[in-house]
C-alpha cells in the first residue's frame, strides 16, 4: 500500500482514545445512523440533524492583514444528543442536546497560539442550529448566513476577537461515496460528510490590544453521524490544503490502535472548477518528517512528505507554529500550515489546517 503514516515514535495506544471513546457506537438505541448515501440539499443540510447522535460545524481558515501579518482561525461548534428524543416538559431549560465548541487564532508572527472552548445545553436560547435561515450558535460564538447569501462568523475569548465574512467560491463537495464516508468496516460506523473548500474571507481581528483588517480563505468541513470510530480505532490524522493553482486537497488517515491505518482512510480532491475526485488509502502515501513533543504529554507529527501519484501531487506540508495544540476537554492538535511541491511536475504552494487526534497522554487525574 501506498499510505504510511509512522506515529512520530508515539507506542500504540493501549486503549481508545478520548476522542474514539465519544464517537464510537455505545448506545445508540433510537438514533439514526449513516448506512447509506443519501440526497443531499442545500441550503437544507447547512443546518442541523437532530435523529443523529453527534454533528458539528467546522471552519478554518488562513488570513492576512493589511501589513502582510500571517494568522490561522479555527472555530467549531459541536452538536452531541444526550438521548434520541427529549421528553415533553414545560421548561425552557429540558433538552436533549449539548453544544460544545473551540475558537483558537495562531499568531504566526508572534508564535503565539489562542485556543478556548464553551459549552452550553441546546435550551433556552443559549445554543442551538437552525436551517432557515442558516445559523448555529455557542452563547455569542456563531456561524449564520446574511440576506446576501454570504455567511459571517464571530468568536472572541478575553483580548481575541474575530469577526469575518465567508463568501464561498466553490459549492459543497461530497466527500466519500457520494457523501457517505465509512469510517469502519462495521456497517453504520460511517458519517455524511461534505466540505465547502474555500470562501473568501475579509473581516476584523482583535489580538491583545491591537485590531487587523484581515483578508483570506476559510475552508468548511459538515458531518453528522452516530457512530464513526472503531473500538480499535485511536484518533485520525486530517488534512485541509489550498493550492495556489486554485485547486484543494482533503485526506483523513484513520489510525488504528496496533500503528496501522485503516483501510476506510481516503480523501477528496477539489479542482478549481470545482468538480472533485474521490480516492482510497492505496492512491495516498504520506512520510513524517518531523514531530514535537508537547508539555502537555504526548508526541505529535510536525511536518508531512503528501504524494498522490494518480494526481500528479507531491506536496512537503510544514506547521508555521509548533505548539498549536488545544488543551480542551478532548485534547488534541489543530493548526495552520504552509504547504509547497509539485503538481504534474509544475511548482505548487499553498496553504491549509491540520488536525492530528489521538495522540495526547491521558490526563493524569488528581487523587486526594
Amino acid at each position: 500500500m501506498l499510505l504510511a503514516i509512522p506515529c512520530a515514535d508515539a507506542e500504540p495506544a493501549s486503549s481508545p482514545s478520548e476522542l474514539a471513546r465519544a464517537l464510537g457506537a455505545g448506545d445508540d438505541a433510537g438514533f439514526a445512523k449513516a448506512l447509506e448515501p443519501r440526497e443531499f440539499v442545500f441550503p437544507d443540510d447547512h443546518g442541523p440533524h437532530p435523529e443523529f447522535r453527534n454533528e458539528w460545524w467546522y471552519v478554518t481558515g488562513n488570513l492576512d492583514s493589511e501589513n502582510g501579518r500571517r494568522f490561522g482561525y479555527e472555530l467549531t461548534i459541536f452538536r452531541v444528543a444526550l438521548a434520541p428524543d427529549a421528553p415533553a416538559s414545560p421548561s425552557d431549560w429540558r433538552t436533549n442536546m449539548l453544544y460544545f465548541a473551540h475558537f483558537a487564532v495562531t499568531d504566526a508572527a508572534a508564535a503565539e497560539f489562542h485556543a478556548a472552548e464553551r459549552y452550553a445545553r441546546g435550551a433556552a436560547g443559549l445554543a442551538g442550529a437552525a436551517a432557515d435561515p442558516f445559523r448555529v450558535w455557542l452563547y455569542d460564538w456563531r456561524i449564520e448566513a446574511l440576506p446576501s447569501g454570504a455567511w459571517r462568523l464571530a468568536a472572541n475569548d478575553a483580548d481575541v476577537r474575530l469577526e469575518v465574512t465567508l463568501d464561498a467560491m466553490k459549492p459543497p463537495v461530497l466527500n466519500g461515496k457520494a457523501g457517505l464516508s465509512q469510517k469502519s468496516a462495521e456497517p453504520g460506523n460511517a458519517s455524511y460528510y461534505y466540505s465547502v473548500t474555500r470562501f473568501d474571507t475579509n473581516g476584523r481581528l482583535a489580538l491583545g490590544g491591537d485590531t487587523f483588517t484581515v483578508a483570506g480563505t476559510s475552508w468548511l468541513d459538515r458531518e453528522w453521524s452516530t457512530s464513526a470510530l472503531a473500538p480499535d480505532q485511536a484518533g485520525w490524522d486530517w488534512f485541509a490544503l489550498q493550492l495556489d493553482d486554485g485547486s484543494d486537497l482533503m485526506v483523513y488517515a484513520l489510525r488504528r490502535r496496533d500503528g496501522t491505518i485503516d483501510a476506510e482512510s481516503a480523501g477528496t480532491f477539489t479542482a478549481a472548477d470545482g468538480s472533485a475526485t474521490q480516492f482510497a488509502r492505496d492512491e495516498i502515501r504520506i512520510d513524517v518528517t518531523d514531530r514535537w513533543t508537547s508539555p502537555r504529554g504526548g508526541t505529535y507529527p510536525a511536518g508531512w512528505r503528501l504524494a498522490v501519484p494518480s494526481l500528479g501531487l507531491a506536496l512537503e506540508v510544514e506547521p508555521v507554529v509548533a505548539d498549536q495544540e488545544l488543551d480542551t476537554l478532548v485534547r488534541y492538535w489543530e493548526g495552520a500550515v504552509d504547504v509547497s511541491g509539485t503538481r504534474g511536475g509544475s511548482p505548487v504552494a499553498g496553504r491549509g489546517y491540520v488536525e492530528l487526534t489521538g495522540y495526547a497522554k491521558p490526563r493524569e487525574l488528581e487523587r486526594p
